[in-house]
């Protein structure tokens, strides 16, 4: 009996041809989707997007600045140019769409070609308003905002599904430290005063977007904490928060959910870090995907991680936390081999 493997999404290579091959090459067994590895300008996952604002008529730089934790940049973000209203703005291409399509006539080539297991579906990520806007949108404005990017994102879905053949792809939500971060502080922030507030904010927010997914593509979520300079923004206490996320979206999207996946922390094999699993409640065809595979301390950490998940939960498949952009390229062989070990063995 083997694991599945989940690839969250950036992989350091050269170009989605190269991607795909080396994945199928290693994991391929373990894979139901692949990644086109967002090479290039987008392996730093959305700093590749300050141009939407930056060159946008209706934004210009604001004296407001953002820093995700102190070992990462601080970054400038925008705020309207005098007498624009808000309601006016329209985000128009995002190129998220644009991008898929390019990357899956190479998906689709190798997997004709047998490059690709025959099982495996094109997996195209997306990254709601929240975490693009924590970065680049003044605080006062991100409420509004928020709303006006994810319309954006929605024609980017709707693009999406009129292009590719519905049963060869998977749209997975990348919903990272924008949200976790706030939920683990439990600070006021524009998305709500409570812990309790934000959640439902969120959960909202994202349930708009993901019931608009056409239900015959899978639907697979990301969470996360941020690992900007192979740091989370945050440390989180335990997994109650994510799994009452999870909770909130399996009972309330009204399609089937596919995937969802979790992260776990190289330092936590105790008990109360796992112990809100007992809690999660998801529905029969949606796959927990947990992100212990590190490569730090290699086969032998991860499994210890797979070890104290298991007293808890014991199916679901494998992941990193986060994708792989911001790593040295040449940690990638070794880091496939280890999720290939762990999965064959686990």
């Amino acid at each position: 009996m083997s694991r599945n493997v989940h690839l969250v999404g950036s992989v350091p290579l050269p170009d989605a041809r190269e991607v795909f091959s080396t994945v199928s090459r290693t994991l391929g067994p373990y894979l139901k989707r692949i990644p086109d590895g967002e090479t290039g300008e987008r392996l730093d996952w959305i700093t590749w997007l300050e141009p939407v604002f930056a060159k946008h008529p209706a934004f210009e730089p604001s004296d407001e600045m953002f820093q995700l934790h102190g070992g990462v940049e601080r970054r400038q973000r925008y705020r309207l140019k005098p007498g624009v209203a808000v309601e006016t703005v329209k985000f128009d291409n995002i190129f998220y769409g644009d991008i898929a399509i390019r990357s899956y006539k190479v998906f689709a080539e190798l997997k004709r070609q047998g490059v690709i297991p025959s099982q495996c579906k094109f997996q195209i990520d997306l990254v709601p308003a929240h975490s693009v806007i924590w970065l680049y949108v003044q605080e006062d404005l991100q409420r509004a905002v928020d709303t006006l990017f994810n319309d954006a994102v929605l024609r980017e879905i709707d693009k999406i599904a009129a292009t590719l053949p519905h049963d060869q792809i998977a749209i997975q939500f990348d919903i990272a430290s924008a949200v976790f971060a706030r939920l683990q502080r439990a600070q006021q922030s524009p998305y709500g005063a409570t812990k309790e507030e934000m959640q439902e904010t969120f959960a909202r927010i994202v349930l708009r977007l993901a019931n608009h997914v056409p239900a015959d593509i899978d639907l697979l979520f990301h969470f996360c904490y941020g690992d900007a300079g192979h740091k989370h923004v945050v440390e989180p206490t335990d997994m109650g928060d994510v799994v009452e996320f999870a909770n909130r979206l399996s009972r309330q999207v009204t399609r089937p959910i596919q995937l969802i996946h979790m992260p776990v922390p190289r330092n936590r094999t105790d008990d109360a870090y796992f112990a809100p699993l007992n809690r999660l409640k998801l529905k029969p065809e949606t796959e927990l995907s947990l992100g212990l595979v590190h490569h730090t301390d290699g086969v032998e950490g991860t499994m210890r991680r797979l070890d104290a998940a298991k007293k808890h939960r014991s199916e679901f498949s494998l992941a990193t936390e986060c994708g792989f952009g911001r790593r040295d390229p040449g940690t990638l062989p070794e880091l496939l081999r280890i999720h290939a070990e762990v999965a064959a063995k686990s």
